[in-house]
């Protein structure tokens, strides 16, 4: 006869069982979004459905909970186990346990509305040369429920700094966080031991494409250059023309060579030290 404890093992939970721990990692996982109407638009399903999901009334097809895990990247345990042991299982930096609860905000998803996918033209006065600026593309992504953006240096600013300026060398990438009333970055090169901070809060003129903000540098004090610099973000979505262009003056420049929109926003509160 098996034991009472091989009985408890083996038993397999019930479909009301699956459902109802379903819905109950699904209301937890689907408070880091901004709205659930959102968030059935990102997921692709229909908002009544979800709610049946949420409410452990129905149970989705296999290839809708596969879109639903891949979304929250989680696994099949969320129909099994509580979505925080799952979490904590294989958690990251800022989900540690040691954090989780400080930094809870932070570490919720980045949505479209708040930092939209695609190209941004950016512009900040050179950390260096007090005449001279530095414009540039870069690329936001998504992977799942996590933010990022990549470019890559300018050529001159590799060679101020005696480094190599092949693409691979001059590539850097940094994990985009949500803030209270903007976005923060923390962006890096491949293999460098320093970290640039970036914060952005959204201009509401402008069509709503232009942010501004600060880029911090993570070097030692020095009187030949400064650790703080304005910075401003154009929004380029995926216009070819638009970014081919703003490719085409990528580097250093003087004022007269900024966009004006990106000049008039680069000389507010320019006395960063």
């Amino acid at each position: 006869m098996p034991s009472d404890l091989t009985k408890t093992v083996t038993r397999r939970p019930s479909p009301a069982e699956l459902r109802s721990m379903l819905g109950a990692n699904l209301r937890q996982l689907s408070n880091q979004a901004a709205s659930i109407s959102a968030l059935c638009r990102e997921l692709g399903i229909n908002r009544t459905q979800y709610n049946r999901y949420l409410a452990g009334e129905s149970f989705p097809r296999p290839d809708v909970l596969h879109r639903i895990c891949s979304y929250f990247e989680v696994d099949a345990r969320i129909l099994l186990e509580p979505v925080e042991k799952i979490e904590n299982s294989s958690s990251g930096l800022l989900t540690d346990p040691a954090i989780a609860e400080y930094v809870s905000g932070a570490s919720r998803k980045l949505t479209e509305d708040e930092f939209p996918s695609g190209f941004y033209r950016f512009a900040r006065r050179s950390f260096m040369e007090d005449a001279k600026y530095v414009q540039g593309l870069i690329y936001v992504f998504r992977n799942g429920n996590n933010s990022f953006l990549k470019g890559f240096e300018a050529k001159d600013a590799m060679r101020q700094q005696g480094l190599p300026t092949d693409p691979s060398t001059r590539e850097f990438r940094g994990a985009l966080l949500p803030q209270e009333d903007g976005v923060a970055a923390l962006v890096s090169r491949k293999g460098s031991a320093t970290t640039s901070f970036n914060y952005l809060a959204r201009i509401p003129s402008f069509e709503n494409n232009f942010w501004a903000g600060y880029v911090t540098r993570t070097v030692r004090e020095n009187v030949a250059g400064r650790r703080v610099e304005r910075l401003v973000y154009e929004y380029l979505g995926t216009d070819t023309g638009k970014v081919l262009a703003a490719a085409r003056v990528s580097g250093f420049c003087d004022e007269d060579g900024l966009v004006p929109y990106h000049k008039n926003l680069l000389k507010v509160g320019q006395d960063f030290t």
